[in-house]
């Protein structure tokens, strides 16, 4: 690579690490003159384009049409990715995106694209790879010069508009790319090229026949995260810090394999820690995407509907292991937030909510988290009588509680957390903890009554198939186990959106999003993936094998567009897109879990629900198709490495031969969901709907009720105990 290219990479990586140390460098207003515009992403349908729809600077969304003109005019691109609720998007924007100056460097030297990474994760998978790769960190906005036939040469992540601390702005960095196209065109062409052809090498396969799949593997995932916990504050990693649920769910799963007690310990101090911190929201419920210090306190405030989504099942794990109300709440809190905040006039589950909102009282000032903070006086106000306890409970002070504050966002203003809880303070105040508890009800009450007042942050009002799908699942899980039927409800009311809005069921393909009533985009291996996932589980909670059969059609159809026959696994994207020019494969389970990881565990239940071996050897070779991820750092993909402990395991399959929604049913099958389970699957054979399971499992037709009542069958390779009909026997079954 040419080594003016080396030293604008190494400019670029400046400003990554800004963003990484820093979280970004907020400057001033843009200095420029605001005049009306409207560009070509006014049509669309994404909330983050739409917000760009009104920039000097001339977008276009990805596609021929911009292609064509970077070609014709042989213009380097400058592709942005962001999301609608992205904190630094809107930073970018407003610092450079809406500057006059900028925007006529970019429309004279490049053709800008704008893309929303919810829309098209494929574009932004292909490029955030390239930055992390050259620059060492990533993030979003997403910033990434390319040649006119989409070969990327440059990139990075946020740059404040002009040059600071002895670092170049983003003004000077497009004078000096701009400069440099005219100068050595062909050698960009040529590093582009370069860059590609690396890329196509990292995404080639990763197919270890030879991996071993044994408990080593487990013992290695468990150590690596272990080696990464904080004692004091819980979490898996060093700040800023993730909740990433696939990690505490794989240690809750190692705890059950293998009874390790730290595990089990280091898992339930992390979900309370997260659950006390900042990172929850202590009045409305739901966790925030991720806390930038090391106890949780101060989050980057925005919401995601898959935080809340893989968190819930976490939690409920911890509430079947343990018997502990507490995570039990917290589950109940997030789905009433869920319900309240983020569900559409037709059960679909919007995407997420902004970290930055309109500051009340300050006309035309947005800042993050301006929703959720408190100051100490107008606490006191809504608490009269009560404020010192309650404001001693949530750690609020009277001059805020956030010392560390470089931009001084939160200068005065309290993020809420538990600091002292409400069983410490009772003995204070004289009270039976109960009755504080109540006390604090009414109090929590009245200040969300109060907050809701304030302006709120945007809502991305789009529903996208995988979040929705992982939404499903979780709230069918909450109703295994908390029994609560308005779950039930609100899974299969998301469930049908799904199926009436973005499923096609002549060619059994799924559409990637819906919003204003218009379904877009092409789905990809998540959307399959989870959707897969959901409909099993929904199949375990109601029993109408329509969903089984719905559940192996789609399987059959991820098969023909994703799978990678030669190198296992599957890709993330369909083949026919001449525009994505690296097929890639996700190896890595972060906020959410990698297609294949879910894929893999879908793939096993599958096979245990239908004696069909082949989809059990198809789960196998997904696991070894990511044969050097695993074998190297596994705790990169714990997902993956639960499907390994399932396929290792010996999984239980309940069998109950009874008539769904009857009563003795449903008393066996609350046994079965107060025990913690994650390796067994469970039917009925008599299901709801009309549907036979002998469909796909022969064997059920062969169980009977026992003296006339609902009996339970658990088995393993369809060699079975002897078959229990009362609740209490079934309990002693499962503890064995």
């Amino acid at each position: 690579m040419r080594m003016w290219l080396w030293g604008l990479i190494a400019v670029l990586t400046g400003g990554n690490r800004m963003m990484e140390d820093h979280g970004g460098a907020l400057g001033g207003e843009a200095q420029a003159v605001r005049i009306a515009h409207t560009n070509r992403l006014a049509g669309s349908i994404s909330p983050y384009l739409q917000q760009h729809a009104r920039n000097p600077v001339h977008w276009y969304p990805w596609g021929e049409e911009a292609f064509a003109v970077a070609r014709r005019e042989n213009k380097p691109i400058f592709l942005s990715v962001g999301y609608s609720t992205c904190h630094w998007c809107h930073v970018m924007n407003r610092e450079s995106f809406e500057n006059e100056a900028i925007a006529e460097i970019l429309n004279a030297h490049f053709v800008a694209i704008k893309v929303d990474r919810e829309e098209r994760p494929d574009v932004d998978r292909m490029y955030m790879t390239f930055v992390t790769a050259t620059t060492g960190s990533g993030g979003w906005p997403l910033s990434v010069w390319l040649t006119p036939t989409l070969k990327p040469f440059a990139g990075g992540t946020y740059y404040p508009p002009e040059d600071r601390w002895g670092r170049p702005g983003f003004r000077s960095i497009l004078q000096q790319i701009a400069q440099a196209w005219e100068a050595d065109q062909n050698g960009i062409v040529q590093a582009g090229q370069q860059v590609v052809e690396q890329l196509r090498h990292a995404a080639a396969t990763r197919y270890q026949s030879d991996l071993a799949l044994d408990d080593d593997l487990l013992h290695q995932t468990y150590r690596s995260l272990k080696s990464g916990y904080e004692p004091r504050h819980g979490g898996f990693s060093s700040a800023p810090k993730f909740p990433r649920p696939s990690a505490p769910g794989f240690m809750l799963r190692y705890h059950a394999r293998t009874g390790s007690q730290d595990a089990l310990d280091m898992t339930l101090h992390t979900l309370r820690r997260m659950a006390e911190g900042g990172l929850y929201d202590q009045l409305g419920g739901g966790f925030h995407r991720y806390a930038v210090d090391p106890r949780w306190h101060v989050p980057h405030f925005e919401k995601m509907l898959y935080d809340q989504a893989l968190l819930v099942p976490v939690y409920l794990d911890a509430y079947q292991l343990t018997g502990d109300t507490y995570y039990a709440d917290v589950v109940r809190d997030v789905l009433a937030y869920v319900a309240r905040d983020v569900t559409g006039p037709d059960g679909q589950f919007f995407s997420a909510e902004d970290a930055d909102s309109a500051v009340p009282g300050a006309p035309g000032k947005h800042a993050e988290g301006a929703f959720y903070v408190w100051a100490a006086d107008e606490m006191a106000q809504v608490l009269g009588a009560d404020a010192d306890w309650v404001k001693r409970h949530l750690g609020v002070e009277e001059e805020g509680n956030v010392p560390e504050d470089p931009h001084g966002e939160f200068d005065g203003v309290n993020v809420l957390y538990v600091a002292t809880p409400l069983t410490e303070l009772a003995p204070d105040l004289g009270l039976a903890p109960e009755e504080l508890v109540q006390r604090f009800a009414v109090h929590r009450s009245a200040l969300l009554e109060r907050r809701a007042g304030r302006p709120r942050p945007h809502l991305d009002d789009k529903a996208i198939t995988s979040w929705n799908a992982l939404m499903i699942s979780a709230y069918i899980r909450a109703y295994q186990v908390l029994g609560d039927s308005s779950y039930r409800e609100a899974a299969l009311r998301a469930l049908g959106f799904v199926e009436q809005y973005l499923y096609d069921a002549k060619m059994h393909e799924l559409r990637r999003l819906h919003r204003d009533g218009i379904a877009s985009g092409t789905g990809f291996l998540e959307d399959y993936a989870f959707l897969i996932q959901a409909l099993l589980d929904v199949y375990e909670a109601v029993f109408d094998t329509r969903y089984l059969g719905w559940a192996l059609a789609l399987q059959e159809r991820q098969d023909a567009l994703f799978q990678d026959v030669d190198g296992g696994g599957y890709f993330d994207t369909i083949a026919d897109d001449p525009h994505i020019l690296v097929r890639m494969k996700d190896d890595h389970d972060g906020a959410v879990p990698s297609g294949n990881s879910v894929s893999a565990m879908n793939l096993l239940r599958l096979a245990e629900m239908t004696g069909r071996e082949d989809f059990r050897a198809s789960a196998e070779g997904v696991v070894k198709g990511f044969g050097r991820s695993l074998a190297h750092v596994p705790h990169a993909m714990p997902a993956m490495v639960a499907a390994v402990d399932f396929l290792l395991g010996t999984p239980r399959q309940i069998l109950i031969a009874g008539e769904a929604g009857a009563k003795d049913t449903a008393a066996l099958l609350r046994v079965v969901h107060r025990h913690y389970g994650p390796n067994r699957i469970l039917m009925l054979t008599q299901c709801a709907g009309g549907g036979s399971p002998t469909d796909f499992q022969s064997f059920l037709g062969t169980l009977a009720q026992r003296e006339g009542r609902a009996t339970a069958y658990v088995c393993i390779d369809h060699v079975c105990d002897l078959p229990v009909n009362t609740p209490e026997d079934l309990d002693a079954v499962l503890q064995q």
